[in-house]
């Protein structure tokens, strides 16, 4: 599904999102390092085991960016304008190898932008879920998306086009 433009948002729409993802230690790897995370918690086995947890710990960050990367499909897909930042982020769980993840997306608010008449500023909710129902990760994300006129007016210079 493509994401939506801005004027068919409604305040309390939510989306289930269907995608599903397991995490696997290769994620997690290849994130802590590529993003030069040397926290033992993420990549040592045995440093790991010896914490309140037992085990590794998903890295943070990957986390976040999953539950983001999960509703984009849904959300903002081809109507994005700009990503204009994250608030109130948190991580009341933790994630473990494993662990299968699904999200949760919910409009929080919608204003008009003042600098470009034909686009608009959605406040989601999202959530990260795991298999146990719990939620894993939450944050506000403000999008400055397209409107209507500008689907419209795509249409029209596709319509244009030469086969």
């Amino acid at each position: 599904m493509a994401g939506r433009y801005f004027d068919r948002w409604a305040v309390g729409d939510r989306i289930v999102h269907e995608i599903r993802r397991t995490v696997t230690e290769t994620d997690n790897l290849l994130f802590s390092t590529m993003t030069h995370n040397p926290q033992p918690l993420h990549l040592d086995a045995e440093a790991a085991k010896a914490s309140e947890f037992g085990q590794i710990l998903v890295n943070g960050t990957f986390t976040f960016a999953l539950m983001v990367g999960l509703s984009v499909s849904d959300t903002t897909l081809g109507t994005l304008v700009a990503n204009l930042g994250y608030d109130k982020l948190v991580h009341p769980k933790p994630v473990f190898i494993g662990d299968t993840m699904r999200a949760e997306t919910e409009v929080a608010e919608l204003k008009p932008s003042r600098s470009r008449p034909n686009a608009g500023i959605v406040t989601f909710m999202h959530q990260l879920i795991n298999q146990r129902d719990e939620i894993v990760c939450q944050c506000l994300a403000r999008h400055c998306c397209c409107g209507r006129r500008h689907e419209v007016a795509l249409a029209a210079v596709r319509a244009r086009r030469p086969a």
